[in-house]
């Protein structure tokens, strides 16, 4: 599985981004997908994940509310929907898939996208 992200930006805080990862390869496989970001001298931490059938989401509990995880499985794409952004969401931002484990867990993820630049100005 091939996974390309895009959407990202500079914004002023406040402002929305859409953020978007295009899935190619083996995606007939129902795999989970996920966002996670990375600041400059941070970890990458878990943002939010979504379930094959988009039945199931997760967010990180200081981002609820503020951002929404979707998917099209039609089109092999997922999408990260983030109002409101703060200065401190800049990062960063990558888009996975396949689960081997917690969906919290950046080492339980197998496939990895290159990430988009989510910068926000205050």
């Amino acid at each position: 599985v091939q996974l390309q992200a895009s959407g990202g930006g500079l914004v002023q805080a406040g402002g929305s981004l859409r953020l978007s990862c295009a899935a190619s390869g083996r995606t007939d496989r129902g795999y989970a997908m996920a966002w996670f970001r990375q600041a400059p001298g941070k970890e990458r931490e878990f943002v939010a994940a979504i379930s094959w059938s988009g039945g199931s989401t997760r967010y990180s509990d200081s981002l609820k509310g503020r951002f929404t995880i979707s998917r099209d499985n039609a089109k092999n794409m997922m999408y990260l929907q983030m109002n409101s952004l703060k200065p401190e969401d800049a990062a960063v931002y990558y888009c996975t898939a396949a689960a081997g484990g917690s969906w919290y867990v950046t080492s339980a993820w197998v496939y990895w996208g290159q990430g988009t630049q989510v910068t926000v100005s205050s």
